[in-house]
């Protein structure tokens, strides 16, 4: 029985994450006021009122979130068994979103089952950040191969085929769903992936 394995910062674990900028620190900033004792020779007065805590609100995060994408997957080159194609992302939300890093990616058979995916880092582009406007899109470059290696057997597919993949923008926990019509992943389904870079 296979088990759902989804990278996280180029490590396999059991749930899809995606690597990129730390999330923001919430800060709180407490301001207490004091006041002396009154001496015994004064008059009784009110009861004072507490002193109101002043802080100052973590800003609201306008991360690219699995529910401000989409995403798809689109071939872009091909040659001696080699095979490029690119993650592309774009903001649906109506509303700017930044986004900085790698994507997670898991291939899926037509079932909805994980099909052999390792996920490899590249940094040509790097992580930068981006701000996306509404409907601005992003792409991260995808690369691997068609050639059977290691025990992968060289008279019928190397691997079972995609027919979906499952996506998850940097810094988040939950994955977009995509339709993955690129055809087979051999190499035991290595995957080079770069950080998202303006489409």
């Amino acid at each position: 029985m296979r088990r759902l394995l989804l990278a996280a910062c180029g490590v396999p674990v059991a749930v899809l994450t995606a690597c990129g900028s730390p999330a923001p620190v919430a800060t709180q900033t407490t301001v207490v006021v004091t006041s002396a004792s009154p001496s015994p020779s004064a008059a009784p007065s009110s009861p004072a009122v507490p002193p109101t805590q002043a802080t100052t609100a973590a800003p609201a995060s306008n991360r690219c979130t699995a529910d401000s994408l989409s995403a798809k997957a689109e071939n872009s080159d091909a040659g001696a068994g080699n095979r490029y194609g690119k993650l592309v992302v774009t903001n649906k939300s109506g509303a700017e979103c930044t986004l900085k890093g790698y994507s997670g990616l898991q291939l899926l058979d037509a079932g909805g089952q994980p099909v052999p995916t390792n996920l490899q880092r590249v940094d040509t582009p790097g992580p930068t950040p981006l701000t996306l406007a509404a409907g601005a899109s992003a792409a991260a470059n995808l690369h691997w191969t068609v050639v059977p290696t290691g025990s992968e057997p060289q008279d019928k597919p190397c691997e079972p085929e995609a027919t979906s993949a499952a996506a998850i923008p940097p810094d988040e926990t939950r994955p977009m769903s995509l339709t993955w019509g690129l055809g087979l992943v051999c190499g035991g389904g290595k995957i080079e992936i770069s950080a998202f870079y303006a489409a």
